[in-house]
């Protein structure tokens, strides 16, 4: 349930309505804006009465939000939500470039990487630190030692880090030592460590699961947000279909349908989406095109070597050919790189 307010309303009188709605065991989300300002209510509002809130002079009127997400909700949200990572943003005009490898593998490696994308004019570095695979015998990361080296990185060439997170227990570390936490596909609904990443102020990517509907996305946000971490964002990366041909299937409709249902950003990773380089270009135009907020891709300088999916990586010389056409088409739809 979301409580329209009139405008220009003194901030004492929306102070003592909401007082009010959380004496009836409710919730209270308030987002005050410039053109319209809401109360959020989030819990049983079974026992509420809209008219009685209508009666109220403050208030315009009371709507139902359907969806079982509440403050992923656009309604709750009005506007885009733009999140801040130590002065990069994710959301709002500019689209947010993340590049790196899948895996890092060396300090050279992924230091002279962090370098290049830095220098073609990426916002963040990404690099697995830690592995989820779907062989126990493939290589599963270097653990604590690629956090140090992510570090290292971020020292010299200020990029802050994106990398991704397997266990609740390593969230102190994580929140120590990393600028966004990535929660991986396979990990998407792990709700307990959702409710943990829902306890700190760390921006948190969340990707899309395998075969999960948006809904089942935007609820998982609505794990981490109902534990009070409110810096969410969305990653689209494919789906599983019925087709082989690429790794997965990259859901483009899901980029505006997101956009539509919540405030939160959007950022794609056609990389993974595919499983093929040469696929890499073309669909990151198309996201750009239709209102991706950022692109997450994976360069590596030797991909043919690479420990872990090199196939989709793309080298350095043909990511800052791919941003040089982003820009062409960001500047088309009214946004920019």
């Amino acid at each position: 349930m979301i409580v329209i307010l009139k405008q220009k309303i003194e901030q004492e009188k929306i102070i003592k309505l909401t007082e009010e709605l959380e004496a009836q065991g409710v919730k209270v989300n308030p987002v005050i804006g410039t053109e319209i300002s809401i109360l959020g209510l989030v819990g049983d509002t079974s026992r509420i009465d809209p008219s009685k809130i209508e009666a109220n002079t403050i208030v315009e009127k009371v709507m139902h939000v359907q969806e079982p997400f509440k403050k992923a909700n656009r309604m709750f949200h009005p506007d885009d939500t733009i999140v801040d990572v130590n002065g990069a943003k994710i959301g709002g005009n500019k689209i947010a470039m993340i590049a790196g490898p899948c895996s890092v593998e060396s300090e050279i490696q992924i230091t002279e990487i962090a370098k290049d994308v830095k220098e073609i004019g990426a916002n963040f570095l990404r690099g697995g630190a830690f592995k989820p695979r779907t062989s126990p015998y493939a290589f599963q990361g270097l653990k604590y030692d690629g956090l140090n080296l992510l570090k290292v990185a971020r020292e010299k060439t200020g990029l802050p880090i994106v990398t991704e997170i397997m266990s609740p227990y390593d969230i102190e570390v994580f929140n120590e030592n990393v600028d966004v936490i990535q929660v991986g596909a396979r990990n998407m609904q792990n709700f307990d460590l959702l409710k943990e990443l829902g306890k700190i102020n760390k921006p948190i990517l969340l990707k899309r699961g395998l075969s999960a509907t948006l809904e089942e996305l935007l609820m998982s946000a609505e794990y981490i947000m109902a534990g009070g971490n409110e810096n969410v964002i969305l990653c689209e990366r494919g789906i599983r279909t019925f087709e082989t041909y690429t790794r997965n299937t990259l859901d483009l409709s899901a980029i505006p349908a997101l956009k539509k249902l919540s405030h939160l950003p959007v950022v794609v990773d056609p990389s993974h989406a595919t499983g093929k380089y040469w696929m890499v270009a073309p669909l990151a135009k198309a996201a750009v095109a239709i209102g991706a907020d950022g692109l997450i891709i994976e360069v590596h300088n030797d991909p043919a070597h690479a420990l872990c999916d090199g196939p989709q990586s793309i080298k350095p010389s043909k990511y800052e050919k791919l941003f040089e056409e982003l820009k062409v088409i960001a500047n088309a739809v009214g946004r920019e790189i």
